[in-house]
């Protein structure tokens, strides 16, 4: 089976994305890359292949162009203007959804009937765009959503309870942004509530920090990339491995007619359904704040 993946910008993100592929074992053994800096391009196709005479899996590694996506399982958009130190997601709404139009319409031209997978901010939105510009079934498009959120979430709270991140089962929902939040009321460790190990003063510090670490990593270093890579290499194997696990992606709402993130089943088809976890009136109010975060942003596109 030809498991191909086509990578749109191929800046920090599409970089630490597609490395991350070449150090884990996948199921995709074809990646294309594209970007406009074609010399660059070049570079990093020559330094990836060179990395596969130690990688665990075997894949084939090429710049392609917007032709290559027809007969793609999934394209992952990671184009984009960066968020710099100062602004929010939100801000760069502008610049981007101008460069999603063509990217989206480029490569539907190709025949392509696969999955996209999102991760250029603000993620809701553009998540949103490809699903209008494309006009695929909403379950084929999906966004990386609070998954990177959730994964700060879960690191930051292991770091306090001294427990595998990977035991604790905790979300970040609603926008990946500055209205996301802790549905706190549902997060448990081994099937006990979280209550039994943080305090509520612990809770809203470790829900303010996983709010503020993209803004603390990119007034550090500028960026933030390698933690969206590995989400984007946890939801392109849920995909092609037909996995139906439960990720916190942005998928669409069929309600609000948005796309925004609560956890959801990932598989082949791309999104099988979400999943809505029950809530707390406070965080109701907060979720139904975050959604019309996300309608209001739309709207005045």
């Amino acid at each position: 089976m030809n498991n191909k993946v086509v990578i749109i910008g191929c800046g920090n993100v599409g970089m630490s994305y597609a490395y991350a592929l070449v150090n884990q074992r996948t199921y995709v053994n074809e990646l294309v890359l594209i970007d406009l800096n074609k010399t660059k391009l070049e570079g990093e196709v020559m330094d990836l292949n060179h990395c596969l005479a130690y990688s665990p899996s075997k894949i084939s590694i090429k710049i392609g162009d917007y032709s290559d996506c027809k007969d793609a399982k999934i394209v992952v958009i990671a184009a984009g203007a960066n968020q710099n130190p100062g602004e929010t997601r939100m801000d760069l709404i502008n610049k981007n959804s101008k460069i999603f139009k063509s990217i989206v319409e480029s490569t539907m031209k190709s025949g392509f009937d696969g999955i996209f997978l999102i991760a250029t901010n603000p993620l809701d939105v553009m998540t949103y765009l490809t699903f209008k510009y494309s006009k695929l079934p909403s379950n084929k498009v999906l966004g990386t959503g609070t998954t990177l959120d959730t994964a700060r979430l879960r690191y930051i709270i292991s770091e306090y309870v001294d427990i595998s991140p990977k035991d604790i089962q905790a979300y970040v929902i609603g926008e990946h942004g500055d209205s996301e939040f802790v549905p706190w009321s549902n997060a448990s460790i081994a099937l006990k509530s979280i209550d039994e190990y943080l305090t509520n003063t612990e809770k809203e510090k470790i829900e303010e920090d996983v709010r503020n670490s993209a803004y603390e990593i990119i007034n550090r270093k500028g960026a933030t990339y390698y933690g969206i890579g590995m989400c984007l290499v946890r939801i392109t194997n849920a995909i092609l491995g037909d996995e139906n696990i439960i990720l916190s992606v942005s998928a669409y709402d069929e309600e609000n007619k948005i796309y925004v993130s609560t956890p959801a089943i990932v598989n082949n088809t791309g999104v099988k359904s979400k999943i809505f976890i029950p809530l707390n009136l406070e965080e109701k109010n907060k979720l139904e704040n975050s959604i019309n975060v996300i309608k209001d942003a739309i709207n005045n596109l």
